[in-house]
Formats: C-alpha cells, structure tokens, sequence
C-alpha cells in the first residue's frame, strides 16, 4: 500500500495536464477580450462612417 501512494505521490503526468489546461484558458480570456474590444470599436468606426456617407 505504501509503494502504491509513493507512485502516485511522485507521478506527474497528471500536472502537465493542468498547466495546459490552465495556459488554454489564460489565452482564451485574452482572444475574448481582444475580440470583444475590437468588435466594440469597428461597430463605433463602421456606425460613423455610415453617418459620414448619408
């Protein structure tokens, strides 16, 4: 039993799981954020230059 917790205790192919886990959701929350602060500006820059041409 004790061999048993050491190997589990000492295994870390679990760990390299979770850091990628953890760097896929860092990127993911910066693509939103970029893509939701440069939709908010082209439909601002789209919606003026409409008014301009009218």
């Amino acid at each position: 039993m004790k061999t048993i917790l050491n190997q589990l205790w000492s295994d870390e192919r679990g760990q390299d799981i979770a850091e990628y886990a953890v760097m896929l959701a860092v990127i993911l929350v910066i693509v939103v954020g970029t893509v939701r602060l440069i939709g908010t500006n082209a439909n601002t820059i789209f919606s003026s230059v409409g008014s301009a041409i009218q």
